[in-house]
């Protein structure tokens, strides 16, 4: 039997835009019914930030992609209310990042954010990032690979409050085969805060430098140097069971 065509929305922290997210609404309007909602500019390390002080401006490239000032979570909250309001999309893709998204770096990424808003709508969510990017690197492989991801989505058997964080290296021109379910990496970055003067002498600061991961069996990081996709899945779930389970056990008195 044919599979179900989904309605899937799109969105991205690169823009509506970038290369990544058009390659990956190329490929999968040949089988399902795609929208975009995505910013009007870059939005990267934007993390899950809502616009709450001004308002947002919404505008229509064509009748299936539409673009906000703001953030990619402000993205999702846009489409859902509106775009969706009456029947919600099947599923929610953010990406296809240009850049990884890997372990801890999650927490700043605007692209995993937007597959975290979905999580919390409880629809099933993917964010996707090209680890290797560099500018004109071809992104309809990436694209291919999520197409056939999606037309097999049912068999991951997720719960819709579990998202995967999914990260692609470099294309070796033979399309993506080989991939590792993995858990997520730890890195430090090496000077984060570059303080520099401007020619006129006043101070400033870059946040950036360069970061060092750590190589550990099973993550993402590792995965991905080894030259296999990532896919992480992930769970927006605060509460150290383990630490609440003691505490209540303790009895600790202040």
């Amino acid at each position: 039997m044919p599979k179900k065509r989904k309605r899937i929305l799109l969105t991205n922290d690169d823009g509506y835009f970038a290369d990544g997210i058009q390659a990956l609404r190329k490929a999968l309007a040949r089988s399902h019914d795609v929208f975009v909602v995505a910013p009007d500019r870059e939005q990267s390390a934007s993390s899950h930030s809502l616009t709450l002080n001004r308002p947002l401006r919404v505008k229509e490239i064509d009748k299936r992609c539409f673009t906000t000032d703001g953030t990619p979570t402000d993205c999702v909250m846009l489409a859902i209310h509106l775009l969706f309001k009456k029947v919600r999309p099947d599923m929610i893709i953010s990406g296809i990042n240009h850049g990884p998204n890997l372990g801890d770096d999650v927490t700043y990424s605007g692209t995993v954010a937007a597959a975290i808003e979905g999580s919390i709508l409880k629809i099933p969510s993917i964010a996707v990032s090209a680890a290797g990017y560099e500018p004109g690197r071809a992104m309809a492989p990436v694209a291919r690979f999520v197409a056939k991801l999606v037309s097999s989505f049912e068999k991951f058997e997720l719960d819709p409050a579990t998202f995967l964080n999914i990260n692609l290296p470099d294309h070796n021109g033979r399309g993506y085969k080989k991939y590792e379910f993995t858990e997520l990496g730890f890195r430090q970055y090496k000077d984060i805060v570059i303080h520099k003067t401007d020619p006129r002498g006043i101070p400033y600061y870059w946040i950036g430098g360069r970061p060092k991961w750590r190589t550990t069996r099973g993550s993402d990081f590792e995965a991905v140097q080894r030259g296999l996709v990532s896919i992480t899945p992930l769970r927006l779930c605060f509460t150290d069971t383990d630490t609440l389970r003691r505490l209540n056990d303790s009895k600790l008195k202040l």
